[in-house]
């Protein structure tokens, strides 16, 4: 293979990136063609790559960079299927996002410079996937969190932006330093950053620390990919426009930390207590998440929990052993999540408000909007997993990978001994990404049936007991394009949709039909068995018929002039919780009971880092300021004001008179004379 065509598929978004700041300013209408051509050409040159690659061939090229005294840096490739399939998803995401960004973010004065970030993002993305040196890929891994830090921040004259960029930034910084260690440490151990050797030493158990590094390592995957518990900072990342929600959310930042595990597993199979560890964050992660979906009014919000969840399924299928089942669900979810947010966006677009209760009163919204309607209704079933969408078969794998892993079959293939993977650790992967099936399917319905369908009657009860218009019943957010609700659907915003709802239908079919996917990433775990298949579907059905139910019931209740609770329209306040909300008609409160207000604050857990360490932090930079401005600058003000005094003395001494003088210095001999006779 021509190593110049791989070579391109990262560095043209990043030369994307430097010409779109170069001429931002100076020429704003080259902006739109410089963020879309690169990142569609890598697209492309990413697809020629995996073609030209074919199935289960490997392309390892490298040169050192720098001697370093130690393990040698290089620059090169490691690609195999799992880098190929996941570059496509990369640049077919990224791609849609920048077409779509045009429309959403028309008359933006700074679309420049958000279009660069996004190409740049793109690079550093395409370079984590493509590396085949672990520092060249902290390299990426870090320009991301940069990148994430702008993006998110966009609408920076908003407090919730700054605020949830400065998040996003320290928390994912603060699983990066223990990441960086591990890095350290398994490239002393193997005696090389290169991928294959690492690997290699892995295969043959020449680590001598495989615990530590790996748990080192899944701080840093806990921080990138939102898990328990650093996935604080990924629900208020919502603050950034939409389009950056679906590139974060379905192929760059919070999917490197899974492509890190599986790239890497080996190492991962040579520690049970790491694989348990694992399954532990993924199923508090899965089933806290699916709670809190249950209980937002915020769309974004709702897709952001459920992204934290579907990767806690992917960490699942990873501490099960099967990394086939968890990229083949991070490729899956990738499209059908990015799918999910576009649509959100044209949804908040014509509605120009975030929260769902407030679509409800919009009337006519689904025939305003039919192209997200019917694509956000696919991707939900994906995300549900019904058949025969493509997350029906990913999810499925997940669920069968750990149930071999829970009967002491883990499906490793050939990465290390089915023993290496507990029994406990399939065991808990297995009862969490079940209920969590359960649970995805009520908030997705719910989300649905409250934004679509909520009937005209409870609409106006709604409207009359809450706020007087539903534009400001939440936060007008700058990201909403002013333009005309009737037109709330450009082609820009249209067609990118649907380009990403052909695979959100097909691709599991294809994949498992033929044996072109399974041959990609080297496995053959992912067919769902039977038991699992009827596990996870059922589940399902039941999890979107109880959400039905209470939503009838709620909605019938309300419409019928029955009032609710005392306490049902509105959620407990609690300390930078914003304002309560009336919420009428909805079934998460039916189903959650008395979780539903913990589940709306993210059960505390903001509470909790502010106690633990916001507060403690926040009170030592005030002692360090008090000693600062009152103590040290003190003495130093002092030091100048005794300069100034003796300065002031010696000024008003110089008179320049020649008595004066003289009789200073009769005075001093005299006074000298008197103490010597003294």
């Amino acid at each position: 293979m021509n190593l110049a065509l791989p070579a391109l598929v990262p560095a043209l978004p990043a030369i994307g990136a430097a010409a779109t700041l170069a001429t931002g300013r100076r020429a704003p209408g080259l902006a739109k063609p410089l963020a879309i051509v690169p990142v569609a050409a890598s697209a492309v040159l990413a697809v020629v790559v995996a073609l030209q690659l074919g199935t289960g061939q490997v392309l390892d090229a490298a040169t050192r960079l720098t001697p370093t005294g130690g393990p040698e840096i290089s620059l090169g490739f490691y690609l195999d299927g799992y880098s190929s399939l996941i570059s496509v998803l990369v640049g077919l995401v990224a791609t849609c996002v920048q077409v779509y960004s045009t429309a959403y973010l028309k008359g933006d004065p700074r679309y420049p410079s958000y279009a660069a970030l996004v190409s740049l993002f793109t690079a550093a993305m395409f370079l984590v996937v493509y590396s085949g040196d672990l520092i060249v890929l902290l390299v990426g891994w870090e320009v991301m969190g940069i990148c994430s830090y702008f993006l998110i921040g966009h609408h920076w004259e908003t407090a919730d932006a700054r605020s949830a960029s400065l998040k996003a930034f320290l928390v994912t910084k603060l699983g990066d330093v223990p990441f960086l260690f591990g890095i350290f440490l398994l490239g002393a151990d193997a005696g090389s950053f290169r991928v294959p050797d690492v690997l290699a030493a892995a295969t043959d158990g020449r680590l001598g620390h495989p615990t530590l590094t790996a748990l080192l390592l899944l701080a840093g995957v806990a921080g990138k990919s939102a898990q328990f518990p650093l996935h604080t900072w990924l629900p208020d990342a919502m603050a950034g426009p939409t389009p950056v929600s679906a590139l974060i959310h379905a192929a760059t930042m919070v999917a490197a930390g899974i492509y890190l595990v599986a790239r890497l597993l080996p190492v991962f199979l040579l520690s049970g207590a790491a694989l348990v560890v694992l399954a532990v964050m993924a199923a508090v992660t899965m089933i806290g998440s699916a709670l809190c979906a249950l209980a937002q009014d915020d769309l974004k919000r709702v897709l952001a929990y459920s992204t934290v969840g579907q990767l806690g399924y992917m960490a699942g299928a990873l501490a099960s052993g099967d990394r086939e089942a968890s990229v083949f669900h991070l490729v899956t979810h990738g499209v059908f999540k990015a799918l999910l947010f576009l649509a959100a966006g044209v949804v908040i677009h014509a509605a120009h408000t975030n929260s769902i209760s407030a679509m409800s009163r919009v009337p006519g919204l689904r025939k305003r909007v039919p192209d997200a309607y019917w694509t956000m209704g696919i991707a939900l079933a994906a995300l549900v997993g019904l058949p025969p969408f493509s997350g029906f078969f990913s999810k499925e794998a997940v669920l069968t990978a750990a149930e071999h892993a829970a009967d002491g079959d883990a499906l490793t293939n050939g990465l290390g001994p089915a023993s290496a993977v507990p029994e406990a650790a399939g065991w808990i992967v297995l009862v969490s990404a079940a209920f969590t099936a359960l649970l995805t399917a009520a908030y997705a319905a719910r989300m649905f049936l409250i934004t679509f369908h909520t009937p005209a009657a409870v609409a106006a009860v709604a409207h009359g007991a809450g706020r007087p218009d539903h534009e400001t019943d939440a936060p007008y957010s700058p990201e909403v394009d002013e333009a005309d609700p009737a037109t709330a659907e450009p082609p820009a915003m249209r067609w990118p949709l649907w380009v990403l709802a052909l695979p959100t239908m097909g691709l599991g079919v294809l994949g498992l039909r033929s044996a072109w996917l399974p041959a990609l990433l080297d496995g053959g775990s992912l067919r769902p068995s039977p038991v699992t298949a009827v596990i996870g579907t059922g589940l399902a059905v039941i999890g979107a018929l109880l959400a039905y139910g209470a939503w009838r019931s709620a909605t019938a209740r309300v419409a019928a002039g029955r009032p609710e609770p005392a306490d049902a329209g509105r959620v407990p306040e609690q300390a930078g919780a914003p304002a309560a909300e009336v919420i009428v008609g909805d079934p998460g409160r039916a189903l959650l009971g008395p979780l539903f207000g913990p589940a709306r604050h993210g059960f505390g857990v903001d509470r909790l880092y502010s106690a633990l360490f916001v507060r403690p932090v926040a009170a030592a930079a005030q002692l360090v300021r008090f000693l600062d401005r009152e103590v040290i600058e003190t003495y130093v003000r002092g030091s100048g004001l005794g300069a100034n005094l003796l300065g002031r003395a010696v000024r008003l001494a110089q008179t320049g008179n020649a008595q004066t003088y003289l009789s200073a210095l009769l005075a001093g001999v005299v006074l000298l004379a008197v103490l010597v006779a003294v």
